[in-house]
């Protein structure tokens, strides 16, 4: 990384570079450095003005972290070292939100709280543009920023100088520091200054380490020498893996083996598991507690190769895990919300459901009452169609004893007066029928958003319901279930557009993987197997983030192009009118997969 300061004529150059950019006219290369136009295209495609600056703001954040307390004394000490110079200490964490930033100069910390660099406000390059702190953690290296170089203008009298911190033990990226000045008083050893301010940092943040993790890190390298299987280290914030497993285990079976082994952890188990995972390999999966610091979840899994069906004792077979009527999937996150779910009807302890739109919450109540009482009826209210008229539809169904199960859905939309309305309705049928009330589930889609005060105390229990991409495996049975259903037991799927569908994050979850399934039988194939080519464009592509209306088009154009080319990206590119630089740098953006 050059670290010489910048010129006046380099400011210059810049300066036209940005304006040249935000016109669309031609940049030219020596005008601007590369990590620099890099990081303004994206901030265009965050479609973030130039002309202003707007944040996130959040009022307490968490100051008692690892990061805080161990980068407090070193950030002192820099500090009374600078000795009122115009520099500006800036700590942030991993997401580039502020938590403290100390400052001797008064004008500079005016100008700094005009432009919302102060704690509580993301610098994150999604919202602040090209800056030291975001941009330096979107590239995950040493980043400096000077003057007209920042996206926003209203940086553009600043410089700044951003490290990111990584943790010593997990490498992960934990924060970052960022020094940040006068444009006209930037010097060249303002990086190498943030440079050694992250290494010390680093350093006390290792001396700092609990003895959980000490611990843990020692049974992880004594089983890693040990042992010649796969094996993993897990706690709450700390995850290490060796080699073999990182080369052996693939993202949908990291997650799978993560699912199982936390399972047992949390309940203090050690019993050997044997399973398949997403990529369909057979795997001995054995978990040992770490008990450290009187918590439990932390502990060492070996992971074994294992032949299927062969030398399967009975001490050696999962637990027979139960499915709900109705439902698929076996992962050790879909199950576990499935009991508690089941747990709670059987008892019949109201329950709030939270999770993302689609994940299934709606269908998990209905099969945990079908399950505990087959023939009593199930009933739902749903708080975002209903309006005006929910609290109405609300009192007439729980008036209505022949129903035994109710679900009120999209609780989270309800307004003060709503609320007021349905706490009283449950009131009035718990006094009306305290000895058999009936079942009654709560769903949430933004649980943190909700501000359903006294609602809440009438449900002890909250169940939590994982997305989709954290129990990815389980689309290996809902994809047959889902083509059963749409196309009556005529239409298989392909290990190819298996692998594939697996691939997806899956944003819209399990309601969004039926509804491509519908889409493939509706648009194009009845009977048969399902192809790569079949699913919808949306479909073929893992996307590294949310795509603008205008990116979709183009993506689903190029993955059209290359069906119709024979995955030949030359003939691709041509096709559309652009370089083979430009089709392959968008394939790499839009996580497109090509046909081989």
């Amino acid at each position: 990384m050059d670290e010489i300061a910048p010129t006046a004529a380099d400011n210059r150059r810049a300066a036209t570079a940005r304006l040249n950019f935000l016109t669309l006219d031609p940049v030219r290369t020596q005008d601007v450095r590369p990590p620099i136009l890099a990081s303004w295209v994206r901030s265009r495609r965050f479609k973030l003005p130039a002309d202003r600056i707007t944040l996130p703001y959040v009022a307490d954040p968490d100051l008692d972290i690892p990061l805080t307390r161990s980068a407090r004394p070193v950030l002192q000490q820099l500090h009374q070292n600078l000795d009122g110079q115009p520099i500006s200490v800036i700590l942030t964490d991993r997401t580039g939100l502020v938590l403290e930033r100390l400052t001797a100069d008064t004008s500079l910390s005016r100008h700094l709280d005009k432009v919302s660099l102060a704690p509580g406000f993301s610098y994150a390059e999604e919202f602040a543009g090209t800056n030291g702190i975001g941009t330096a953690l979107e590239g995950g290296g040493p980043m400096h920023v000077f003057g007209h170089e920042h996206y926003a203008e209203d940086l553009e009298d600043l410089a700044c100088a951003g490290v990111p911190i990584r943790h010593p033990v997990t490498g992960k990226t934990v924060g970052a520091i960022d020094l940040t000045c006068w444009r006209k008083d930037a010097g060249s050893l303002l990086m190498a200054l943030a440079k050694t301010t992250a290494e010390n940092i680093r350093a006390a943040l290792l001396k700092d380490s609990s003895a959980r993790e000490h611990s843990l890190l020692q049974a992880y390298l004594q089983s890693s020498r040990r042992l010649g299987d796969m094996v993993i280290a897990v706690d709450e914030d700390l995850l290490l893996m060796n080699a073999k497993a990182r080369q052996a285990l693939d993202a949908a079976d990291q997650r799978a083996v993560l699912g199982y082994a936390a399972e047992i952890l949390a309940r203090g188990g050690t019993e050997a598991v044997v399973t398949e995972l997403p990529t369909g390999s057979w795997v001995r999966i054995t978990c040992r507690p770490v008990p450290v610091g009187g918590r439990i979840g932390a502990g060492i899994i070996q992971i074994s190769p294992h032949s299927a069906g062969l030398d399967l004792t009975v001490g050696h077979r999962p637990p027979p895990r139960p499915v709900l009527p109705g439902l698929v999937g076996r992962s050790a996150p879909w199950l576990g919300s499935s009991r508690e779910v089941d747990n709670a009807c059987r008892a019949g302890q109201w329950v709030v459901l939270t999770g993302e739109r689609g994940v299934g919450k709606v269908a998990l109540a209905r099969a945990a009452h079908h399950q505990n009482n087959p023939a009593g009826l199930f009933h739902v209210v749903d708080a975002a169609r209903l309006g005006d008229g929910f609290a109405a539809e609300l009192e007439s169904e729980l008036s209505d004893d022949s129903v035994q199960a109710l679900v009120i859905r999209h609780a989270d939309l309800l307004d003060p007066a709503g609320v007021e309305a349905t706490v009283q309705s449950l009131y009035d049928v718990l006094e009306r029928r305290p000895a058999e009330p009936p079942w009654v589930a709560l769903t949430l889609t933004d649980a943190e958003a909700a501000d359903l005060g006294e609602l809440l105390t009438l449900f002890p229990l909250t169940v939590e319901v994982p997305p989709l991409r954290h129990h990815i495996e389980d689309v290996r049975e809902l994809v047959p279930y889902f083509l059963n259903q749409l196309s009556h037991g005529e239409l298989t799927c392909s290990p190819e557009t298996m692998q594939q569908l697996m691939r997806s994050d899956w944003p819209g979850n399990t309601a969004e993987l039926c509804q491509v399934l519908k889409q493939v039988v509706v648009r194009r194939r009845r009977t048969g197997v399902v192809l790569p080519s079949d699913l919808p464009a949306r479909a073929q592509a893992v996307s590294r983030r949310s795509l603008s209306q205008l990116e979709a088009l183009e993506r689903d154009a190029i993955i059209r192009s290359l069906l119709a080319n024979d995955g030949h990206k030359g003939r691709a590119a041509k096709s559309l009118g652009m370089s083979r630089a430009t089709i392959y740098r968008k394939i790499h953006d839009y996580g497109i997969q090509p046909p081989s």
